[in-house]
């Protein structure tokens, strides 16, 4: 099935696992280590073994790792086991008696293997991982939530549904265009012109996804990683630090959309990154001609 054998869908299943019992932040910022790691050693001898095998693979791939991770802290929360179903900072082997919660994340492991690669197949003109990732959240807020797709909107705690308390909103400190507007733009900038330097579209991809550390560790910190690899898109298709400029822009506030439509008033873990990373990824390759 879309040239999955068995030993690739056992993989799948314990990346899930496996990201689950880390949870699914701290899964995805060893994605990042991983990309950064098979991008310099792609850089130094041309071979581009850890960046696909472990870094998009089945160990810390996002449609399988982060994937697994957010469906079974959404099920933990369901459950009563976590306190927030969207709170994809915990390590979920530290629940007790975590052995279903670990299932559920190698279940979705397996789930957004073969998503992933059913897209791929039919040549989905995007970042088919990232579009998985948004897809996995999708169904496990459908399996383990009550709010439905787009949240429940309590007009006791706002005037509008776009207009979210900072206390429900994704990231409170990235969510005003005064914040937006400059961090698209110099991470844009800086990605784009990486990017063109080292003739790498995922080597900042892996830096800003490694650097979400800094959230996880001290609480707060930015989230860059779909303002950057955009950017690096649109400047590698283009040759332009301009585009990535203003890819990041895009990246910021879209990234912000996303929040305030799927994450703010839901309680599972629906990705911003992951569906602004889905859309402008396709906007790169229809209208300026990236291509992986």
């Amino acid at each position: 099935m879309f040239g999955i054998g068995m030993n690739a869908v056992l993989a799948a299943f314990g990346g899930g696992l496996f990201g689950a019992a880390l949870g699914a932040l701290p899964a995805f910022i060893f994605c990042g280590f991983a990309v950064m790691a098979g991008e310099a050693l792609a850089l130094a001898v041309g071979t581009e073994s850890i960046t696909g095998a472990i870094g998009f693979g089945t160990l810390f791939g996002p449609h399988i790792a982060f994937g697994g991770g957010a469906a079974a802290t959404a099920y933990a929360g369901k459950k009563g086991r976590l306190e927030s179903g969207a709170d994809i900072l915990a390590p979920l082997y530290g629940i007790e008696e975590n052995w279903d919660i670990l299932l559920i994340g190698g279940i979705f492991g397996i789930l957004g293997l073969v998503i992933e690669a059913f897209l791929a197949d039919i040549g989905t003109p995007t970042d088919t991982i990232a579009l998985t990732v948004a897809i996995s959240a999708f169904i496990h807020r459908v399996a383990f939530s009550d709010t439905g797709i787009f949240g429940t909107y309590d007009p006791e705690k706002s005037d509008s549904r776009w207009n979210p308390p900072s206390d429900i909103a994704w990231l409170p400190w990235q969510m005003n265009t005064s914040q937006l507007l400059p961090l698209g733009l110099g991470v844009g900038l800086v990605a784009g012109h990486i990017t063109l330097v080292t003739e790498s579209v995922f080597i900042m991809f892996g830096i800003t996804a490694a650097s979400l550390i800094i959230l996880q560790t001290m609480g707060k910190g930015p989230v860059t990683h779909h303002i950057a690899f955009p950017a690096a898109a649109a400047a590698m298709a283009t040759g332009s630090v301009i585009w990535g400029g203003i890819f990041g822009i895009l990246g910021a506030f879209i990234g912000e959309f996303f929040a305030r439509l799927f994450y703010d008033w839901g309680d599972t873990h629906i990705d911003p990154p992951a569906c602004t990373i889905a859309v402008l990824i396709t906007a790169a390759m229809l209208f300026l001609g990236f291509s992986f």
